[in-house]
C-alpha cells in the first residue's frame, strides 16, 4: 500500500512499516495538526504496558509541551491499549487482546464547531 498522506491510514487496523521519507512527509503533516490543535489525545495500542509507555515517553520527549505523569504507576498484561489526554495531563491503560498495533493521535479544539480529527496507526517507534 501506497502511504504518502495521514489519510491513507485511516482504514488500516495495524500501522504499517514505513521508510524514512515516508515517516518525514507524514511527520510535517502530523505536526501542522497538532501545532493547530488546542490539544491532543493519544491512543496506544500495543503488544505490552511498557511498549505503550515507551511510545508515550517517546512524543513527550519530541514535544516538549506534551507531558505525562505517574506513568509508572500504570500496569496491565497481555495486549494493551493506553489513552493520554494532553489537557487532563490524565493517563490510563487496559488490556486488550486482538487489537492491531500503533499510536492514534486525535487533535481536539476548545470551539465545539471545529471537529476532531484522528491520525493513524503510527508505528510505536515513530517519534524516536
Amino acid at each position: 500500500m501506497d502511504i504518502n498522506k495521514l489519510v491513507d491510514l485511516n482504514n488500516l487496523r495495524t500501522a504499517p512499516q514505513l521508510s524514512n521519507s515516508q515517516k518525514k512527509k507524514l511527520l510535517e503533516e502530523l505536526e501542522a495538526n497538532i501545532f493547530n490543535a488546542d490539544w491532543i489525545t493519544i491512543g496506544i495500542m500495543a503488544p505490552s504496558d511498557n511498549k505503550a509507555i515507551e511510545a508515550l515517553k517517546s512524543i513527550s520527549m519530541k514535544y516538549s509541551s506534551i507531558q505525562f505523569g505517574n506513568l509508572d504507576s500504570l500496569h496491565a498484561y497481555g495486549g494493551v491499549f493506553l489513552k493520554a489526554n494532553q489537557k487532563t495531563s490524565n493517563v490510563f491503560v487496559r488490556s486488550e487482546n486482538g487489537l492491531g498495533e500503533g499510536i492514534l493521535i486525535t487533535c481536539q479544539y476548545d470551539e465545539s464547531a471545529k471537529e476532531s480529527n484522528t491520525f493513524g496507526p503510527l508505528t510505536l517507534d515513530f517519534f524516536t
